[in-house]
């Protein structure tokens, strides 16, 4: 933890978490690109987790989470956030830890069709227009893996280069 004062671990918090409901934000109104903002609200996690420790972390997103839901409410990509985006920066730092990366890839794949199957099963129910589409379940399944991953090693890169400034 580069921070010894615990004013500064509350103020990074108090900045990351506007940042990450500003993203979350951003993800609803803009017509386009709502993944690339939510995907911008992923990067803050780490940020939390390279400033202060895994605990403020879980504060910085417990905290985007609550205030997502009482300023945004019940959307898709306010969902989206809570179940997979928000957490995921955290998981990910616990399953780089084994240092595996067959297993990494296995964990972070289980977690991501978990998330990816309790989304599609809540957005049918507190969405009013439910997921309609050309494309088969199985199709997308298949489709959205090898996104994910892409998704993952921007992730792992971003922070690699956050690590090696210090920020």
């Amino acid at each position: 933890m580069y921070l010894n004062n615990k004013s500064k671990a509350v103020a990074y918090g108090g900045l990351l978490t506007a940042l990450s409901v500003i993203f979350i934000y951003l993800s609803t109104i803009v017509p386009y690109n709502k993944l690339l903002f939510l995907f911008f609200s992923t990067l803050i996690i780490p940020i939390g987790l390279i400033l202060t420790n895994v605990k403020n972390s879980l504060y910085i997103y417990i905290a985007s989470s609550v205030l997502s839901l009482l300023l945004l409410g019940m959307r898709g990509n306010v969902l989206s956030y809570i179940l997979f985006f928000g957490p995921y920066g955290i998981i990910k730092n616990f399953i780089e830890k084994i240092d595996n990366l067959f297993i990494e890839i296995i964990l972070k794949l289980i977690y991501f069709n978990i998330a990816a199957f309790v989304l599609y099963k809540l957005y049918g129910l507190f969405i009013a227009n439910p997921i309609n589409g050309n494309i088969s379940i199985k199709k997308l399944i298949i489709f959205i893996q090898p996104i994910f991953l892409l998704f993952d090693y921007f992730l792992t890169l971003y922070i690699h280069k956050l690590k090696k400034y210090r920020i």
